[in-house]
């Protein structure tokens, strides 16, 4: 294999000796700038990174994210000579720490070229903010929480990363481990075709119980009120969930942002029964075919570029990131034809306008109810995401 300079230095292989490493803090707008554009050098060579929108990972780190209303963040940049070589992140999440009576801390926003002693820097002074705020466990990567970017690729690489699933070079998880870091819980990515068939014995559950269920997509009328809705079924459906935190109200009404610009109404499928929403599920176009190409811009052509794929149905591929059945109906047969119904439900709406493939992303690795009904609708298995935890 040839091997150009940049990816020689970016794999580790042409440090020059003697070469200090120095950890600088985010602290002003230039530095947040290297922050951000960092990943741009370190995957250069790699295809399957998708850059992401440079000024919506200006607004992620600004007041107007909703997450800083109860968590704070600090943020480091690794400087080899006058290059950046790595960068993390350490928040707090007080509503974290009030949902578990824990003095958890989590890092986030990792990247690092292959060396063990820049991944230790940069762990190093993660963990010395995280003790100075009390911390005494830490899982991470989130990028803030939970419910935004989390988890690091340990398997398949060979493909970009789905709309808002993140992505990372192979040597992160060793080096991570090296630093006393080990898995807290492996995240599923699942890869479906659309044109699936229910097998018979679910056809019959769902045979069984459709007829007291209805179907609709989303009321765009009452766009406030349905997000909400949705809200209260998926942290009532989750609420058990390992690592679960409830979403805001001022976080959902941010996501739904994103849902009334750019996912069809269509696309969100609500199931009700005796007149009460209780499952719902939600498919979003996946735009990284479209940010592929943009290198992070979206003005002056990116934003016509994604209104153009959108309107001429030139997405070929989703991710259902939102899905949910109310707690109480969860492990009951109900429970289980409502999965299937909204899952069904949505097929019809996601071929019409092209699509050929749909992730379903992320599942926890215990949540077996759900790999199976993915499973047995011939869902594959295709990425592994991992979320580390160390105790200080």
């Amino acid at each position: 294999m040839i091997m150009t300079r940049r990816s020689k230095l970016f794999s580790g292989q042409s440090r020059a000796p003697g070469d200090a490493i120095r950890v600088v803090p985010v602290s002003n707008g230039r530095q947040l700038r290297a922050f951000i554009r960092l990943p741009w050098s370190l995957y250069a060579q790699d295809p399957h990174w998708v850059p992401p929108l440079k000024l919506e990972r200006r607004l992620h780190f600004s007041s107007l994210n909703p997450y800083f209303a109860h968590g704070r963040w600090q943020g480091w940049i690794a400087w080899r000579g006058g290059r950046p070589v790595g960068r993390i992140s350490a928040q707090v999440d007080e509503l974290h720490r009030r949902h578990y009576a824990v003095q958890s801390g989590h890092f986030g926003f990792l990247e690092c070229e292959n060396d063990p002693d820049v991944m230790r820097a940069l762990v190093t002074a993660s963990e010395s903010w995280l003790s100075q705020h009390q911390t005494e466990v830490i899982t991470g990567p989130f990028n803030f929480s939970i419910n935004q970017e989390c988890g690091l690729l340990v398997d398949g690489f060979d493909t970009p990363p789905a709309l808002m699933m993140p992505h990372n070079h192979q040597w992160y998880a060793e080096l991570l481990e090296q630093q006393g870091y080990c898995a807290a819980k492996d995240l599923y990515a699942y890869w479906i075709n659309p044109d699936f068939d229910i097998p018979r014995v679910m056809q019959k559950l769902v045979d069984r119980h459709g007829s007291s269920v209805s179907l609709r997509g989303l009321d765009r009328k009452k766009f406030k009120q349905e997000l909400e809705v949705l809200r209260g079924i998926f942290n009532d459906a989750w609420s058990d969930n390992w690592g679960f935190v409830p979403f805001t109200r001022e976080e959902f009404a941010e996501l739904g942002a994103a849902l009334r610009l750019f996912v069809p109404d269509d696309f969100i499928r609500i199931a009700e029964y005796e007149g009460e929403p209780v499952a719902f599920i939600a498919c979003l176009p996946n735009l990284n075919e479209v940010l592929l190409g943009l290198d992070g811009k979206l003005f002056p052509s990116g934003l016509f570029r994604i209104i153009r794929a959108l309107r001429g149905r030139r997405i070929r591929s989703g991710r259902i990131p939102l899905m949910g059945v109310r707690k109480e109906l969860r492990n009951t047969p109900l429970g289980i034809a409502l999965a299937l119904l909204v899952i069904h439900d949505l097929r019809e709406p996601v071929i019409a306008r092209g699509i050929t493939g749909v992730e379903m992303s992320w599942i926890l690795e215990d949540n077996q109810g759900m790999r199976s009904i993915l499973e047995r609708i011939g869902s594959k298995l295709y990425k592994t995401y991992r979320i580390y935890q160390k105790r200080l």
